[in-house]
């Protein structure tokens, strides 16, 4: 498998949300900023490229009985470092994000990908579909969270953009975002639980309707009565 099949699965035909329905809980709890949606996002793609790596490396010397807890061990493993760096060096996200940092550990995509992908392949391709499935995930985190900010708080970029954010000078995390909507036209409804609820439920009916959406056929008799005139336009 090439790295833009890959890509393409982890984008779209095979997207570890819209698709395979992983990581449902996180992707709607922590989606209501943009820098809530890039953190997450990029923390669960760090971690799920470096387990992938570590299973594909052992997995022949793991016994198949102890696979399971094998898996657990490696993405505790990255879970924990990852949690500390953030806690250390970001700590405004490791705050807004909470409990969802460490319960990266039993999250479904990265187990789910582990089992299905990494314990069957090479390290090289493992990692490459870590890379693809997590950037996938990003994407859905960042529209869910673009869309949730603008409609429930009439902003963008929230934590990093904006009043205090990093290009004015100020800390990672204390960006107040770039309003858009004046304060009376946001509706608080989309950053409460039921706005991630309708958002994902949104986005996941219109990439099933995309994918089944029937491809074009050529018609074979209208190719033959094509071709004549082809070929009489080219005389």
């Amino acid at each position: 498998m090439n790295f833009g099949t890959q890509l393409k699965e982890g984008l779209l035909t095979n997207n570890p949300v819209l698709v395979q329905m992983l990581g449902l809980c996180s992707t709607m709890a922590i989606s209501t900023s943009f820098f809530n949606g890039l953190g997450m996002g990029l923390a669960v793609t760090v971690i799920l490229t470096l387990s992938n790596i570590i299973i594909a490396a052992i997995r022949k010397i793991v016994p198949n009985k102890i696979r399971i807890a094998m898996f657990i061990v490696v993405i505790a493993g990255f879970v924990t470092m990852v949690d500390l760096l953030l806690q250390a060096y970001v700590q405004a996200l490791s705050k807004s994000l909470g409990v969802f940092i460490p319960l990266i550990v039993v999250n479904c995509i990265i187990l789910g990908r582990a089992e299905s992908f990494s314990y069957k392949n090479g390290v090289l391709a493992s990692a490459a579909d870590g890379i693809c499935q997590g950037l996938g995930y990003t994407l859905v985190l960042l529209v869910m969270s673009i869309v949730r900010e603008f409609l429930g708080a009439g902003t963008f970029g929230g934590g990093i953009l904006g009043p205090g954010g990093v290009l004015e000078g100020g800390a990672l995390g204390a960006g107040k975002g770039i309003a858009i909507l004046p304060s009376q036209f946001p509706m608080g409804l989309m950053t409460l639980p039921v706005g991630g609820f309708l958002m994902l439920a949104f986005l996941i009916a219109a990439m099933q309707w995309a994918l089944s959406r029937p491809k074009k056929q050529s018609n074979p008799a209208e190719d033959s009565d094509a071709r004549p005139e082809k070929q009489e336009a080219a005389a």
